[in-house]
């Protein structure tokens, strides 16, 4: 396993909730060098990009999103965090972790975690 995600769950619209993905393995000592990333997936749809984290710290939201949800990232723990506010049961989908090194076209996915948001 190389991104370990976890903490999605069940809340109630309006809710908050906070993923977490965490690096493991071989991936660890080239960690900070990755973009970073969060995606969802709902059945019978494409994935889709959430947020993002450029090594350099640049961050871009989709607009279903902005203002709601905050990316970020502890190099140090190797950790990758989604902060989820305000959450909409539109935002009910798997929630994947992604990693990309552009020098290398080197990418890992989490195995996905959960998210359900009733209305």
């Amino acid at each position: 396993v190389q991104l370990q995600a976890s903490g999605g769950g069940s809340v109630q619209a309006g809710g908050s909730l906070r993923l977490s993905c965490v690096a493991t393995r071989s991936i660890t000592s080239t960690f900070w060098q990755f973009d970073k990333a969060w995606y969802r997936q709902v059945p019978g749809k494409q994935r889709e990009m959430v947020a993002s984290m450029a090594s350099d710290g640049t961050t871009l939201y989709a607009d279903a999103v902005k203002g709601r949800f905050t990316i970020s990232r502890d190099n140090a723990r190797k950790t990758i965090l989604l902060h989820m506010n305000s959450l909409k049961a539109e935002d009910t989908a798997v929630y994947y972790c992604h990693t990309f090194l552009p020098s290398t076209n080197q990418e890992f996915w989490g195995q996905g975690t959960q998210v359900t948001v009733s209305s």
